[in-house]
């Protein structure tokens, strides 16, 4: 089985992919916190352009918190499986305060993460957003809709590793996708990484340059 070394490695070897498609002028990379951000910041060097974050959550089934019922991004935006949602069959008190949660959590990371800075400027450029790897593709989809708001000339995904129907189901929410591995037998993103471990906010502030003061 292929797996990277790393998140870092993950990053070289999708930046040499997007390198061998053409030049990159006008992009802004966009790493999907945490996971997403060590490999957009190695796509970003390589690329000569500037390295940012989108800000997503998951919403996961309480009890099953890896399994993706939805997510939200910044701005509001929103998306939810509706055929997990109708099967599981949640009340709206309960996914209230799942989105109340989560939405607590991204805020504070918008606040950590943009420490000041300006809001995100993508109007007539290319917006490449970049994750870890994604199994149902819940939090790509929502920032790749999220960042369609802020009318960038194209929108970009770039993934080492995706399921094979999330990879072909993300098409349909971006202008191009790049994907390095559709494992047949897909079970997790970490299963193909040999260091899969958790991406803390400071290497997030220290991939961004942002100070902790």
């Amino acid at each position: 089985m292929e797996r990277f070394l790393s998140r870092q490695d993950a990053g070289r070897q999708l930046a040499a992919r997007l390198l061998a498609l053409g030049a990159w002028p006008q992009t802004t990379v966009l790493g999907l916190p945490r996971g997403g951000v060590p490999v957009a910041a190695e796509v970003a060097r390589a690329l000569g352009a500037p390295l940012d974050v989108f800000l997503v959550r998951k919403l996961g089934v309480p009890g099953y918190e890896e399994v993706a019922l939805g997510a939200i991004a910044s701005g509001g935006t929103r998306v939810l499986n509706e055929d997990l949602l109708a099967r599981l069959d949640l009340s709206e008190r309960v996914l209230a305060e799942l989105e109340a949660r989560e939405g607590a959590e991204l805020a504070r990371r918008e606040r950590l993460y943009r420490a000041g800075r300006p809001p995100l400027q993508l109007a007539g450029r290319t917006a490449l957003l970049v994750d870890d790897g994604t199994a149902t593709g819940a939090t790509m989809r929502v920032a790749a809709r999220a960042v369609s708001a802020l009318q960038p000339a194209r929108v970009v995904i770039a993934l080492p590793v995706a399921s094979p129907d999330t990879a072909e189901e993300l098409r349909a929410e971006a202008d191009e996708v790049v994907c390095l591995l559709n494992p047949p037998h897909f079970r997790a993103v970490g299963q193909f990484y040999a260091d899969f471990r958790q991406t803390e906010d400071a290497e997030v502030l220290a991939l961004l340059g942002v100070g902790q003061g």
